[in-house]
């Protein structure tokens, strides 16, 4: 098993206590020229867990990670895992301009 880093420890220690389900959250670590990318894989029935109302505490988490990042130097990014067939619809779906045409003089 590959040793693991203070980002990716805390990262899975923050996740681990806010998730139903902790024995599933991993975090894979990647490193290129653009800094490190966190990975987070979740159980998808806690991903309103860990996004939170409006992307809160994703953005709580990464903000937070980002201190981490700074304190050791490093750019660090993190993604959450979401597999295909996830409930949310995608973002290249087509939006309906009907009722938009309809307020046009």
């Amino acid at each position: 098993m590959a040793a693991k880093f203070a980002d990716q420890e805390f990262v899975e220690y923050i996740v681990k206590n806010i998730v139903g389900n902790p024995n599933d959250v991993k975090v894979e670590r990647t490193v290129d020229e653009m800094g490190v990318l966190l990975t987070l894989h979740i159980n998808q029935a806690d991903m309103g867990y860990c996004i939170g109302k409006q992307g809160n505490t994703a953005r709580s988490i990464r903000t937070l990670l980002k201190i981490v990042g700074a304190k050791n130097n490093a750019r660090v990014n993190l993604k959450i895992f979401e597999p295909e067939g996830s409930r949310r619809p995608s973002r290249t779906q087509e939006v309906d301009t009907d009722v938009v045409d309809d307020l046009k003089i």
